[in-house]
């Protein structure tokens, strides 16, 4: 059985689905206000793991992950730049999706965007209003976290902490500082939809909550993101499904933060990466090994070091496809079954991953050894565990661009010629542009790292 580590409890727990074989996942998508980063692709592939994983155990998964597409960093935004705020959506949504498209992240079943859930959302104000959980104010509507018993859950720390140093919206017309906007009124020139309250737009906590009770019911099995997102946001949305009389998620799934230097990446400290140049410096697929490699819920350091490392594992797998062709089984059974159980406990990704390169060290030894037939069912094992991992191996060699094929023509020639120092200039480009380089006796060998 998959356990995983359920924030709510704060315990490893086994997976209770709320129906037997199906899984319903929530993960909270972007704000596309800005390009993405690392953090990110950090989240969105772990939780792309889980999803592969569960399937090949054989469960049928329905994953919605949302796009907020109206919020204060949108508005502001778009003010800044004279534009609309659904321009200013629009363009950088394309670049998230042309971000996870290169990561291989599957896109989910259902992608709600919160403009298309206002009304919804708006009705769910009003009932909380109705049942005494939320209050007007001269901005908006608030919920009253004193009357949700147990807020605060998702935060694991009391109360009177949170209060001193929560991240919350400083508002002078909340009663407590942990109390948070469900309706925003607007201000001239922002985008705004009627209300029983005026015109203006939802608060950001209430839109997953709304989205995801309609998409996957009540009771859906896991809600997910990254564990910045656990207080307030999940814990918001948990409060209001409370307030509703809603039964909701069953399992809180939280991964941890992405760092530069021992500290958490974020705009603040200035270390913030955008997570297109790093898809477009280095094979994508090397990201996602990095990823793999640490715990979900531990620090993740992202460096050049650290993916020129997971560049050289990955090398290690596509050389192994490019000489034995991997198929479709017959597979190591035992491996399998060992992987199954790295990955069960608490999606295990270091240690299901250490079993990958075992078997390719083995893998080589057999065919080595001249053991084809060892050698081609460990390969065919690998490659289904990568599968599992969503880590697609090349056997084959990668297309080069036209200026990749005229630089490496270039450069046999300066070899030819014996101008080293050319060639050592050529190289140099060549592998600034994310490729491997090797001389052999053909010539110029190409690859991506």
């Amino acid at each position: 059985m998959l356990r995983l580590h359920d924030t709510a409890s704060g315990q490893v727990v086994g997976l209770d689905t709320r129906e037997p074989g199906k899984v319903s996942m929530y993960v909270c998508g972007p704000t596309v206000y800005d390009l993405p980063h690392v953090g990110h692709g950090r989240f969105t592939l772990v939780f792309d793991v889980l999803r592969r994983y569960l399937e090949w155990r054989g469960f049928e998964v329905t994953y919605v992950s949302n796009v907020t597409d109206v919020d204060d960093k949108i508005v502001r935004r778009a003010a800044d730049e004279g534009r609309r705020p659904e321009q200013v959506a629009a363009e950088y949504e394309a670049q998230w999706w042309r971000a996870m498209d290169a990561l291989g992240v599957r896109r989910p079943d259902a992608t709600p965007h919160a403009t298309e859930y206002v009304a919804e959302m708006v009705e769910a104000v009003a009932e909380l209003e109705g049942r005494g959980f939320a209050y007007p104010a001269p901005d908006g509507v608030y919920l009253d976290t004193s009357k949700v018993p147990g807020y605060g859950l998702l935060a694991r720390q009391p109360l009177d902490s949170l209060r001193a140093g929560a991240r919350v919206e400083v508002s002078e017309a909340k009663r407590s500082p942990l109390d948070f906007a469900l309706w925003k009124l607007a201000k001239p020139g922002e985008p705004s939809w009627p209300s029983p309250w005026g015109p203006g737009r939802p608060g950001w906590h209430t839109e997953c909550v709304v989205m995801s009770l309609d998409l996957l019911g009540e009771g859906f099995d896991i809600h997910g993101g990254g564990q910045d997102l656990a207080f307030p946001h999940h814990e918001n949305e948990r409060a209001q499904a409370v307030a509703l009389g809603k039964a909701f998620a069953r399992h809180w799934v939280h991964n941890g933060f992405v760092e530069v230097e021992g500290e958490k990446m974020s705009k603040s400290l200035g270390n913030y990466s955008s997570l297109l140049e790093l898809v477009e410096s280095t094979d994508p697929r090397a990201y996602r090994v990095l990823v793999l490699g640490a715990h979900y819920r531990s620090p993740l350091e992202v460096s050049a070091s650290t993916l020129a490392q997971a560049s050289s594992s990955l090398e290690r797998l596509d050389s192994l496809a490019r000489r034995l062709a991997p198929a479709g089984g017959p597979w190591d059974q035992e491996a399998l079954a060992r992987f199954a159980q790295a990955m069960d406990d608490d999606l295990g990704t270091p240690a299901a991953l250490a079993l990958v390169f075992e078997l390719v060290s083995q893998a080589n030894q057999a065919e080595a050894a001249g053991e084809a037939a060892r050698a081609q069912v460990l390969a065919s094992t690998v490659a289904e565990m990568c599968s599992a991992l969503g880590l697609e191996l090349r056997a084959g060699e990668e297309p080069l661009g036209p200026e990749v094929a005229r630089l490496a023509s270039e450069r046999d020639a300066a070899r030819a010629r014996r101008d080293w120092a050319r060639a050592d200039e050529l190289r140099s480009r060549l592998e600034a542009m994310g490729y491997l380089v090797e001389d052999t006796a053909q010539g110029t060998r190409v690859r991506r790292r």
